[in-house]
């Protein structure tokens, strides 16, 4: 993730719809892919102070600034490209859900702003009816202190992905409630950003796998997905996976059947090239590491994501979450990266990686 530079000189962050310096509003303007300091124009029209160009704000900026997505003056759209995917938002009139949707809404652009990025196809409902992408943010009807999933999910709300339709049950939110429902399932990691980032993977695996002919490819890496699905499923949480999933599996989820295993690992991809563009952003460089090309100064930048080899970029990441762990531990705090990559997890993640970057262009 990239910051951008305000008209003032300040830096400004993804999420930010304001400058805290010279209070200037701001917009992402997706076709160039950067935040930028607006001036108002009249008549709800503002102009990008980065290329001079005039834009709305998307409709959910300027009634709710859940969004900081700008819409071109031209397009005549009243949402954004994000926003624009949404089916199903929260019920605004009960308590709580406009901030959870804040969150919702800021995990799912920084989705976008990923595959954008890697030059991915996002395709909408409109663009295809029957597939295309689409999001449903619900929350159960009968409020628990525990939240849907496989094993509590009877009459409740299913985060999951059904041809192309990716739904979220809104309190995965909740920091506490995640938290908790985290702790029940023995995982090491759970964030919004990625169940977000892992249902994604079943919308490409449908496109990019089945329909893109890689269905060998896939199968000899992570198994055969004829497998009775809800059988397996059954299985996974009859019973504990043994500690013996880390020989092959990013996750003991993973290990549950090779749908799940692709969308753990294609997630586990996308938390990797997010936070190398994010370090190599800020300008994070790796000392003394006996792997890294070295300057005059003794040190290396982190391997740009883009046109990297897979080998380089696996060498940048063991550097850098090696940092982030120390770094957490020096606070107090859980690893940052609580995740072994064991040589088949390896080969699984090299796959992902060919995929996105030996393809120049993505045809659905």
């Amino acid at each position: 993730m990239k910051t951008s530079i305000c008209q003032c000189g300040n830096t400004l962050y993804f999420e930010n719809s304001q400058c805290i310096v010279c209070g200037r509003k701001l917009g992402f303007i997706r076709e160039d892919m950067q935040l930028s300091a607006l001036e108002p124009g009249g008549e709800g029209v503002w102009q990008s102070l980065a290329n001079g160009r005039n834009y709305r704000l998307c409709a959910n900026y300027a009634q709710y600034d859940i969004c900081n997505w700008l819409v071109p003056e031209d397009e005549g759209k009243k949402y954004c490209s994000s926003c624009r995917l949404n089916r199903i938002i929260p019920n605004l009139s009960q308590d709580q859900n406009l901030k959870l949707w804040h969150r919702i809404e800021v995990a799912k652009r920084r989705l976008l702003y990923t595959l954008y990025s890697l030059g991915l196809p996002v395709v909408g409902r409109q663009g295809d009816p029957q597939q295309g992408l689409a999001f449903k943010f619900m929350q159960d009807q009968n409020r628990r202190d525990e939240f849907s999933n496989t094993l509590t999910g009877v009459n409740q709300v299913m985060t999951g992905h059904h041809k192309g339709i990716i739904t979220i049950n809104i309190r995965e939110a909740e920091d506490s409630a995640r938290e908790q429902m985290r702790e029940q399932m023995n995982e090491g990691y759970r964030t919004l950003l990625g169940h977000f980032r892992h249902e994604i993977g079943h919308y490409y695996w449908e496109r990019l796998i089945r329909n893109g002919g890689r269905l060998e490819a896939f199968r000899e890496l992570f198994g055969d997905e004829r497998e009775n699905y809800q059988s397996a499923l059954d299985n996974y949480y009859a019973q504990e996976p043994t500690s013996s999933w880390q020989d092959g599996f990013i996750s003991g989820y993973a290990s549950a059947h090779p749908w799940e295993d692709w969308a753990e690992t294609w997630a586990h991809y996308l938390h990797m090239v997010d936070t190398l563009e994010t370090a190599n952003d800020i300008g994070f460089r790796i000392q003394n590491d006996p792997r890294a090309a070295w300057d005059n100064c003794g040190e290396s930048d982190l391997s740009s994501v883009k046109g990297a080899n897979f080998d380089a970029l696996m060498d940048d990441w063991t550097s850098l979450t090696i940092g982030l762990n120390a770094l957490n531990r020096s606070m107090g705090l859980p690893d940052a990266y609580p995740f072994v990559l064991s040589a088949p997890v390896l080969k699984k993640l090299r796959f992902v990686h060919h995929l996105i970057t030996g393809r120049s262009n993505f045809e659905f």
